[in-house]
């Protein structure tokens, strides 16, 4: 029984890569290995490079960003669109609203 249950483990599909689900960013801002709030720094100082309308993404790898980053846009009324999962941290994609 154990024997086909090791069996059954090794045969599993390995995991699909993350597939993007939303439009594409305008500007990345890479702030992986950066902690929390330089993300958030980084995040206020370039959103203005993108237009009305347009997206904005940050790479980050601090678990805090996963909060910081959807408060921030609550904060500042930018709309957080969705989180993407990389090999190493997530890309948080924001549209400028203004």
């Amino acid at each position: 029984m154990a024997l086909k249950r090791r069996r059954a483990v090794r045969e599993a599909p390995p995991e699909a890569p993350p597939v993007s689900t939303g439009p594409a960013a305008l500007v990345t801002i890479d702030a992986l290995g950066r902690k929390c709030p330089i993300p958030i720094i980084m995040l206020a100082e370039r959103i203005g490079e993108v237009p009305v309308g347009g997206i904005i993404a940050v790479k980050a790898d601090d678990v805090a960003a996963r909060t910081d980053v959807p408060a921030w846009c609550r904060m500042k009324s930018q709309d957080f669109v969705w989180e993407e999962t990389l090999p190493r941290g997530w890309a948080f994609h924001v549209r400028r609203t203004y």
